[in-house]
């Protein structure tokens, strides 16, 4: 499970980079000067033209504000901010929670706080959650900050009448799949 979480965070932050930093185009200058041109330079990798070149994907517009699964993640943040180990176990589905006992038996973990802090820190401000999509009894939210300042998608579900965080997102689930499925064919 480390290992997914582990491949979650690098493939998130590979994947959502500030498309706002500046690109140093000294080296692709001076790269593609052409003698033939009298020492002209060719720009041709500073355009949009080329394949290389990174798009920031348009941010979703927001749809709604969470009402029904914000006060869910309110409740992991303050349970997270409060190290209440107690408080956490009630956010969590029992599929998620069986999952992280687990894997803190396996690194001898006795807190789930700590476990989870020590992966994902806990932010300064709580996290935002906007545009939730319910069906029967699963939703899925976009939920932003701390590790996750471009948003990642959460499901969530309902269990006894009462909205649980998982710890399963539609897009790790793709990642895995694409993967799955580049893997067998070899």
């Amino acid at each position: 499970m480390r290992f997914y979480i582990l491949l979650f965070f690098t493939i998130f932050l590979i994947g959502c980079g500030n498309s706002e930093t500046p690109v140093n185009t000294a080296n692709t200058k001076s790269a593609n000067t052409n003698a033939e041109t009298g020492g002209a330079t060719n720009n041709s990798l500073n355009t949009t033209d080329n394949p290389l070149n990174t798009t920031k994907m348009p941010e979703a517009a927001t749809t709604n504000n969470a009402p029904t699964l914000a006060p869910v993640v309110q409740n992991y943040y303050l349970a997270l901010q409060k190290k209440d180990d107690a408080a956490l176990r009630r956010v969590y589905s029992r599929e998620t929670l069986k999952s992280l006992e687990a894997d803190m038996r396996e690194e001898n973990k006795k807190s789930l706080v700590e476990f989870i802090t020590e992966l994902e820190p806990v932010p300064d401000t709580p996290f935002t959650v906007r545009n939730e999509q319910i069906q029967g009894d699963t939703a899925i939210a976009e939920m932003r900050g701390g590790s996750y300042p471009n948003g990642i998608k959460i499901k969530f579900v309902r269990e006894n009448g009462e909205w649980k965080l998982t710890n399963e997102s539609p897009e790790i689930q793709s990642v895995k799949q694409s993967t799955g499925n580049s893997n067998s064919s070899k």
